[in-house]
């Protein structure tokens, strides 16, 4: 019987790691990311265009922060288990002074069955002139994680 032992463990993860790497990353929901903001997709349609919002927990200007609209993509033509979209955030409390951002990135299914949003996003902000160019766009990763509702 000691001998069987490995024999049964190592059957059983052949058969049970399968089905792990084939659950779907699906980009619906609440999700939050490494710095504390938190994000909402509400639906993602039969064309991949979803909508959402977003809301910041770092930003360097004074106004109060508020849930900003996010629009975006998802790229349908591969439908394996791990997407790649792409999104947009108007920032609805940075006025006077308007920025955007940008984020791309693709959703996995890590070892442990969790979601993970891996993402690399570009911020443009306003600026008066030209000259001011080479300071107007910040670049950045963040991962995101799904939030789970509390029971």
């Amino acid at each position: 019987m000691v001998q069987a032992t490995p024999f049964l463990l190592v059957i059983s993860v052949a058969l049970l790691a399968p089905g792990l790497s084939a659950r779907k990353c699906m980009l619906t929901g609440h999700w939050t990311n490494d710095l504390g903001s938190n994000m909402t997709i509400w639906y993602v349609d039969e064309k991949g265009d979803f909508a959402g919002t977003y809301n910041t927990s770092v930003t360097a200007t004074k106004s109060k922060i508020k849930p900003s609209p996010l629009l975006g993509s998802e790229n349908l033509k591969n439908q394996d288990s791990h997407p790649t979209f792409g999104f947009t955030v108007n920032w609805s409390f940075s006025d006077p002074l308007s920025s955007i951002t940008v984020f791309t990135g693709q959703c996995f299914v890590d070892e442990e069955g969790n979601e993970v949003l891996k993402t690399m996003w570009l911020l443009r902000s306003h600026v008066n002139n030209i000259k001011d160019d080479w300071k107007a766009t910040m670049v950045g990763v963040n991962v995101f994680t799904r939030l789970h509702s509390q029971k």
